[in-house]
């Protein structure tokens, strides 16, 4: 039995402690992922603390022949979807990715700068499908659960935000050039 399992099991018999064991593996992750589907860092918040507790009330209901992290988003895009979608990102400084401050900054600033030209273009299912592809690294199985979508529609429009990103990031850079040369 994996240690989630173990966890799971716990928490299924009423153990606070090991359910917080369990959901620290994925809170900075979920909070990252609200973050973008929230009006603001504390609606983010509150969506995630209801998640959480959502998460605990209904544990009973958990299936494990499903992982653990797509139920669980799949109950944060539940809780978020009330809210107001968001304007702008605010990717906060969520993990320690680079001890260099300068090279640290570029990176952020060129991930919120993806992200925000995706939420621009993308519909919220399209870019809730990409973030969790490519910043949660889930499974393209995993993902159509969360969004209770086939597989084939998962895919198909996976490929369509990267082609709507790729032609939107090289108009930008068609533009810089012609600016810089003009």
């Amino acid at each position: 039995m994996s240690s989630e399992a173990a966890l799971i099991a716990a928490a299924k018999k009423g153990s606070a402690t090991a359910f917080t064991d369990l959901v620290r593996t994925y809170r900075e992750g979920l909070l990252r992922f609200l973050l973008t589907r929230a009006a603001s860092y504390a609606d983010a918040e509150d969506a995630l603390q209801d998640t959480l507790i959502n998460a605990f009330r209904y544990l009973h209901s958990y299936d494990p022949r499903w992982r653990f992290s797509t139920w669980l988003y799949r109950i944060a895009i539940n809780n978020v979807s009330s809210l107001r979608p968001a304007d702008t990102l605010e990717l906060g400084d969520l993990s320690d990715e680079s001890s260099d401050p300068l090279q640290h900054c570029i990176a952020a600033s060129d991930r919120e700068n993806l992200w925000q030209c995706a939420r621009r273009r993308l519909s919220d299912d399209v870019y809730t499908a990409m973030w969790l592809r490519y910043v949660e690294d889930m499974s393209v199985n995993d993902i159509s659960t969360v969004l209770d979508r086939s597989v084939s529609w998962t895919k198909v429009n996976l490929l369509r935000g990267r082609k709507t990103l790729d032609a939107e990031l090289n108009k930008d850079a068609t533009d810089d050039k012609s600016k810089a040369y003009g």
